[in-house]
């Protein structure tokens, strides 16, 4: 039975679809996860970092380098989360491809 809101459907969303590594162990797969969850919060924690520095550096300290970096942590950490969250699919295409 597919209950909603189980532990499948939240990781779902982030777990890669496996393609060639439908092999892989369980243990396997939930340390890929793991770490593809843990890149993605920590991409979103810099994204997060670099909008209060650009915000604080444009407003109250009127830093324009700080708001310039702050500017650059913003599309870094962005960037990774889609870099990674689009992992999976890039993997199964290349490997289809490749077969």
């Amino acid at each position: 039975m597919d209950e909603k809101g189980d532990i499948n459907t939240i990781i779902g969303g982030i777990a890669p679809s496996w393609g060639p590594f439908g092999n892989l162990g369980t243990e396997a797969r939930i340390i890929v996860e793991v770490v593809m969850a843990i890149a993605i919060l920590l991409c979103l924690a810099i994204a997060i970092w670099g909008a209060a520095k650009q915000r604080i550096g444009a407003t109250a300290l009127r830093d324009t380098f700080s708001a310039e970096q702050g500017k650059g942590l913003i599309v870094a950490g962005l960037t990774g989360v889609f870099i990674i969250g689009s992992l999976g699919t890039v993997f199964t295409i290349v490997y289809g491809m490749a077969v």
